[in-house]
């Protein structure tokens, strides 16, 4: 192999993540390897008998458009057609591909800061694509290349679905729930959008829900001015739950990027367990689908398989990331799947994730109960977590290691699993400790049966980890 067939593959390996495509804008997501990724993309397709057209949608960075046309440039190359959506949320690229049973892209690097960009595949009807289910084939194929060939070039064509998505996110509820109708009851609501996508969607579906809404960062700006679009780090919910306190609202929504993640603060500011949303969704579902089976994956609270069980359904674990949970959910026909992440996974909206969706079965919940939200999610805040904690180390690999040997003559351990890195689990606390999918780090969760028992646990893990 030559010298830069090497460092090509270096950079495949580098960018093309368990279940995504992730990288540097300057360096190695740039419109070259876009095009080439919609050669081998538009092959893929044509061998797994897929329809000739892909669906491609874009978030609001600089960069998206150059990359997403060179992308569309390389997939009508190969004789496929083409649908530009323009700016999008991950979860309406998904709902295109699921209505319009097509394949898609969606440019986007969802919470990675403003130098990266990234770009998520999927099959006709919202279908994953992650390592095993083509992603490494397609990364062959860019590495090997692709000879010029002489036939038709498709065509492109654009195509706004932002009304239909929203149209449909409704069609799963009563009627009546939003309107205003029911209860009598108007929900002031405040959205951080965090400059991402959020700010795209959120004004069309918040216009059909009887609520003041309260715009935060809305303005559409890849450069993140105001904070990182991770939802997931505290500091970057802080001005949001200042907002909730001082404008007295009954609750707070945050976004990722790209949208498809949701999180909540209640009406005191505090943030609501993302397992909490997981257990609070799986019983609704399961009083509309009795003993179906619900995914979730390993670092949600035990409170989810807990919930799942009591209302008669079957709790499955899975691994963390979007196109494991979403083979399980069609391997087993689950109604819903959750992440401790913040997504949220319907079969009503085929077996994709959606932020938004999520959204609207929390406000339906908390407008149906008549309670405000600290009270609704008390019941499923049983035990003390630590939230995911992030550590940059030399090795994973050793770190993990070292983790097992001290934790085996640890007299409270009952259990190991290794399904997704390292979790460790005794009767009163259990942790998992697994290497991030799309960043050089070790992300770590603690959850106990009170403060002082995780403090303890997550403290003594995290000095472990710090010495390797």
């Amino acid at each position: 192999m030559s010298e830069s067939n090497q460092k090509y593959g270096e950079l495949l390996d580098r960018v093309i993540k368990a279940y995504d495509i992730r990288g540097l804008v300057e360096d190695e997501i740039t419109p070259d390897f876009t095009f080439t990724l919609g050669v081998a993309f538009g092959k893929f397709l044509e061998l797994e008998r897929e329809p000739a057209t892909v669906v491609v949608g874009e978030d609001m960075r600089p960069s998206s458009p150059e990359l997403a046309s060179a992308f569309s440039d390389g997939v009508m190359s190969v004789g496929l057609d083409v649908i530009r959506m323009g700016l999008a949320s991950t979860d309406q690229l998904y709902f295109a591909s699921g209505k319009l049973n097509l394949p898609g892209a969606m440019f986007t690097a969802s919470h990675n800061p403003a130098e990266y960009n990234g770009i998520k595949l999927c099959k006709s009807g919202a279908r994953p694509i992650g390592q095993d289910s083509g992603l490494r084939w397609i990364k062959n194929a860019m590495l090997q290349g692709s000879p010029i060939q002489n036939r038709i070039v498709g065509s492109e064509k654009s195509e706004v679905l932002l009304h239909q998505y929203v149209d449909h996110l409704f069609t799963l509820f009563d009627v009546n729930v939003f309107s205003g109708l029911y209860k009598n009851r108007k929900l002031k609501i405040v959205v951080d959008a965090g400059n991402g996508m959020g700010g795209h969607t959120a004004p069309a579906v918040f216009s059909r829900v009887n609520c003041e809404l309260i715009p935060l960062y809305f303005e559409l700006d890849g450069s993140f001015p105001n904070h990182e679009a991770n939802p997931i780090d505290p500091k970057n919910l802080r001005d949001l739950q200042k907002l909730v306190r001082r404008s007295g609202a009954d609750l707070g929504l945050a976004f990722d990027g790209d949208a498809d993640r949701c999180f909540l603060i209640d009406e005191n500011g505090a943030l609501v367990s993302p397992s909490a949303i997981t257990a609070l969704i799986a019983k609704r579902e399961l009083e509309k689908h009795p003993k179906s089976a619900i995914i979730y994956n390993l670092i949600c609270s035990r409170i989810v398989p807990e919930v799942i069980e009591a209302a008669g359904g079957r709790p499955i674990k899975s691994r963390v990331g979007h196109s494991f949970i979403k083979t399980l959910m069609a391997e087993n026909d689950a109604v819903f799947g959750g992440e401790h992440s913040g997504h949220f996974y319907f079969r009503d909206f085929w077996r994709a994730d959606s932020g938004m969706l999520a959204a609207l079965h929390l406000l339906a919940a908390l407008l149906e109960s008549q309670e405000s939200l600290s009270d609704l999610m008390a019941p499923y805040h049983r035990y003390s977590l630590s939230g995911e904690l992030n550590t940059r180390v030399t090795s994973g690999a050793s770190a993990l290691a070292a983790l097992r040997s001290h934790y085996e003559t640890h007299p409270q351990v009952k259990e190991f699993e290794e399904l997704d890195g390292l979790t460790v689990i005794a009767d009163d606390w259990s942790f998992n400790l697994r290497p991030s999918n799309t960043e050089p780090l070790l992300r770590l969760n603690v959850e106990a049966r009170d403060e002082e028992i995780m403090s303890s646990i997550r403290d003594e893990v995290l000095a472990l980890i710090a010495r390797q």
